[in-house]
């Protein structure tokens, strides 16, 4: 007997599932408002050189000070990193008369004054990470992301080896801890390494979640499983808007978004632990226990099994050759479809992470380009749940990647005043994004054969996760030229979609058990 059989004989998608899989979508919602806070907690507002006082400015407006004080652009702003060595009093005859001489022009030298009518304090404002030292601002994303990478390895092994429900709650409390300290941080340094590891226990909750839901779902039910699941992630996203919106202090901000991580704690105490991991682990009593409380709940009164029956599942597997990551590179269909996908996942992340951090750039006011951003990716998901069974996974995997770069690029052509129609192209390439991360996950997992499912699905996400660290520091090309980081995503997003169109069809395809059924 499979587990597959009993899940049949305990009902595999009853009363008792839906339960499981609403208290596990608590922690579903709070991914994503740790995952993209890097939008709020490191906001930049407008700012300035700071102005000391002098006797000569005694009859000025403070509009007049910064006139003779800091160089402007051509559009009229004043230059947010440098000042004038001294007082340019000419310019209160004529202000367009600006000075060519760049020698009398010098960075910051008492600091910056921020405009806080959007937001009480941020990281920005609160450590001056501007100018000279904005690569640290968005570098805080990379180490979060750096953490993430880090904790899918170890977590990765630790459920394996401990249980998915034990490691997800050490990963819930882990997050509370590092959240919490993260939100009394009294130096970058500290908020840093507390966002680092904020990042390896969040990573935990993201593993561990879907799988652990999933084990006790039956076949039939795991794609819808999977994408309804995915919707409370968009859920998440619409969430962060309201949260950010009421919350504008980023020690606030960062208590509250990790707060719900308790309520998350207090329901889990319901969710039963994976029988089918009980079972391969040789924990029948455990096991047999919650599928008795399944059949129960889902009124199936008339199940029985033996624990010794349990038992004889467990000792029932063969013993055969070990896979480990190397596998994936060992035989050359393997290595394409590894190499290929790797780029995929790469660019999925890549470019989804790129345009959910960059919500000034569309137009929209920031809360309002995250509460739709978060509302579109509901409408891609449930269309591309019904695509990829009509066109296949792979046309709809390359065109829904390609689709997400020609929309970057779009909008470096379209001029700053279309401010309505660069909305619009960026919510399409957010939805086309979304529809590929969707996609990605369920074409993967149909790719690798049984054997090394785990071991790809593992490689995939740790590259990914590369792309969501790297994504953040792009948008420091922009010193070099102000498009260089749409430019980038774009080209990524384009040649990595071109890619899966050398990944072979899964549509109406057996899943592949072992490697020589790939070759």
């Amino acid at each position: 007997m499979k587990f597959e059989d009993l899940l049949l004989e305990i009902g595999g998608f009853g009363r008792f599932q839906i339960l499981i899989l609403f208290f596990l979508c608590l922690p579903r919602i709070n991914l994503p408002m740790h995952f993209l806070l890097h939008n709020f907690l490191a906001a930049t507002p407008s700012h300035h050189c700071a102005i000391p006082h002098q006797e000569a400015f005694v009859n000025l407006t403070m509009e007049e000070v910064l006139l003779i004080s800091i160089p402007q652009e051509p559009d009229g702003t004043f230059r947010s990193c440098e000042m004038f060595s001294e007082p340019q009093f000419h310019l209160l005859l004529n202000s367009s008369l600006q000075p060519e001489n760049s020698s009398i022009i010098q960075h910051c030298q008492h600091g910056w004054v921020y405009d806080h009518s959007q937001f009480i304090s941020t990281i920005s404002t609160q450590w001056d990470l501007v100018c000279e030292q904005r690569g640290l601002n968005q570098a805080t994303a990379t180490f979060f992301f750096i953490g993430v990478t880090v904790g899918a390895v170890v977590f990765g092994y630790l459920s394996d080896r401990f249980g998915r429900k034990a490691m997800l709650l050490l990963s819930l409390v882990c997050s509370i801890v590092f959240g919490m300290l993260s939100a009394a941080s009294v130096s970058y340094s500290m908020l840093a390494i507390t966002r680092t590891l904020t990042g390896v226990a969040l990573s935990g909750v993201s593993l561990i979640v879907l799988p652990l839901g999933m084990e006790w779902v039956d076949i039939q039910h795991r794609t819808i499983t999977g994408i309804l699941t995915s919707i409370f992630w968009s859920i998440g996203n619409m969430l962060l808007a309201m949260v950010a919106y009421l919350v504008r202090e980023w020690h606030w901000l960062l208590v509250a978004v990790t707060g719900p991580c308790l309520l998350s704690i207090v329901c889990l105490w319901w969710v039963p632990e994976s029988a089918r991991w009980l079972i391969a682990n040789g924990k029948v009593k455990q096991a047999h226990r919650h599928l008795l409380r399944c059949a129960r709940m889902n009124g199936r009164k008339d199940f029985a099994v033996s624990p010794e029956a349990l038992r004889r599942m467990a000792t029932d597997k063969k013993p055969g050759e070990t896979y480990s990551y190397i596998s994936l590179f060992r035989t050359p269909v393997l290595r394409k479809i590894s190499l290929c996908s790797g780029a995929v996942w790469f660019g999925v992340a890549f470019s989804y992470y790129g345009m959910s951090m960059n919500l000034t750039g569309f137009g929209l006011n920031m809360y309002l380009s995250q509460f739709v951003f978060g509302v579109i990716e509901i409408p891609a998901k449930v269309i591309m749940y019904f695509l990829v069974n009509r066109v296949g996974r792979r046309q709809s995997q390359a065109w829904a990647l390609i689709l997400t770069g020609l929309c970057i690029g779009a909008n470096i052509i379209i001029p700053k005043p279309f401010t309505s129609l660069r909305s619009v192209v960026a919510i399409m390439g957010k939805g086309f994004s979304e529809a590929a991360f969707t996609t990605v996950f369920l074409y993967t997992s149909e790719l690798y054969p049984t054997v090394l499912r785990q071991n790809g699905m593992g490689y995939t996400s740790f590259v990914a996760r590369l792309g969501g660290a790297l994504a953040p520091l792009v948008f420091l090309l922009d010193e070099v030229w102000i498009s260089l980081p749409e430019m980038t995503y774009c080209g990524v997003a384009v040649f990595c979609g071109s890619v899966a169109f050398l990944l072979p069809e899964t549509l109406n395809v057996h899943l592949p058990e072992g490697i020589e059924d790939v070759e």
